[in-house]
């Protein structure tokens, strides 16, 4: 489900998808850079029929919420997620894409995904927030980690990439750990 709630951090704000950013997922997912590390690298390229299916999809899908990011000053750079929400175990998988490459490696994901997960423990009362990573991702692992996240396994040969098997690390943060501080300061931030 498109979540109708906004969070507002210092340099993004996540906001619910439109309809109006599916041409800006289209060009994303089909940029071979910013598909090289997400999960679909091998899926067929996208169009703007597939998205508006997706979009469609996801917005009656009780079992989701999806953002779409935001920098200060109104630019779209990418879309986050909270997938699997099972409200009886408290957990949730979480996945995120920067599909502006200008915005790489500048803090927007971190702060994005503290924003999600403030949001998961707090408003949601989810306890255990978990994801996959590409093992050879060196920079969406310090993001995870930077937040809370803990190596909890691997999935050998999980996903294809170019073809080829790829190693995915599995991480995840509980409620616990994030009230603590251990994920990136007090309060949760």
């Amino acid at each position: 489900m498109i979540s109708e709630s906004i969070l507002q951090g210092e340099r993004v704000r996540l906001r619910p998808v439109a309809e109006e950013d599916l041409p800006l997922f289209v060009r994303w997912f089909n940029d071979p850079e910013v598909r090289y590390w997400l999960s679909m690298s091998d899926a067929p390229e996208f169009t703007l029929e597939s998205e508006e299916e997706w979009y469609e999809e996801m917005r009656g899908d009780p079992w989701r919420l999806v953002w779409c990011i935001e920098t200060e000053d109104g630019q779209p750079i990418g879309n986050l997620g909270l997938h699997g929400i099972d409200e009886t175990h408290g957990r949730a998988t979480f996945g995120i894409s920067i599909g502006e490459k200008a915005y790489w490696g500048r803090g927007y994901g971190t702060e994005a995904l503290r924003e999600v997960l403030c949001y998961a423990f707090d408003e949601m009362g989810l306890r255990r927030v978990v994801l996959e990573a590409d093992e050879d991702n060196a920079r969406a692992i310090r993001c995870y980690e930077k937040c809370g996240f803990v190596r909890e396994g691997l999935l050998r040969g999980h996903r294809l990439r170019g073809g080829e098997p790829v190693n995915d690390v599995v991480m995840a943060v509980l409620r616990e750990e994030w009230e603590r501080g251990t994920s990136g300061g007090q309060d949760g931030r």
